[in-house]
């Protein structure tokens, strides 16, 4: 599954997404969130999911996103680095995704456990400039995979520096290629 929360035609992040979709086999389904439409969560949806999950009827249109993460194999997401995070038609994906008796359940002691077929999950982004922390955005997606949905591997690929005056974005991006190769040579 290719989750896409790339907004440019041109995306420097979705020609780094594209590299390592290359290196996997089978079917991809592709997301374009900027497509979707998918809302922040509010009080009124907020009720009326939670009313649904109570009741364990999930036939509603509005948890099929959560159906299709967690049904998914694999799952890549290409979002860049905006304002030490990732745009935020990522984050309302994540709400919509995010539904207990789908993508997780809780333990009886209250325990968040995944419930996602996926073992692995890359995470691809770019930046203009220094990405300061991997935990800026990077890191509540893996907290989320690894803790919530139960997918233990969550990786990143990134590219950073590519609009500072004087650098070779051409050679960065190359270079972040060449790291998705290494990874999958090795794996």
């Amino acid at each position: 599954m290719f989750v896409d929360a790339t907004v440019r035609k041109d995306s420097r992040t979705k020609s780094l997404a594209r590299h390592l979709l290359s290196k996997l086999s089978g079917k991809v389904e592709h997301l374009v969130l900027a497509e979707e439409g998918i809302a922040p969560l509010d009080e009124e949806m907020l009720n009326k999911r939670t009313r649904r999950v109570e009741e364990g009827d999930y036939s509603s249109p509005y948890f099929r996103y959560a159906k299709q993460f967690a049904g998914a194999d694999r799952i890549v997401i290409a979002a860049p680095f905006w304002d030490l995070s990732f745009p935020a038609l990522l984050k309302n994906y994540l709400e919509s995704v995010c539904v207990t008796g789908i993508t997780f359940r809780y333990t009886e002691e209250g325990v968040p456990q995944g419930m996602c077929r996926a073992k692995t999950l890359y995470y691809i982004t770019t930046a203009g400039g220094p990405i300061c922390s991997p935990e800026y955005g990077f890191g509540y997606v893996r907290a989320l995979a690894q803790q919530m949905f139960g997918i233990p591997d969550v990786v990143l690929f990134k590219a950073e520096d590519l609009d500072i005056i004087g650098n070779d974005v051409e050679g960065i991006i190359e270079g972040s290629k060449l790291e998705i190769d290494r990874y999958f040579r090795a794996h």
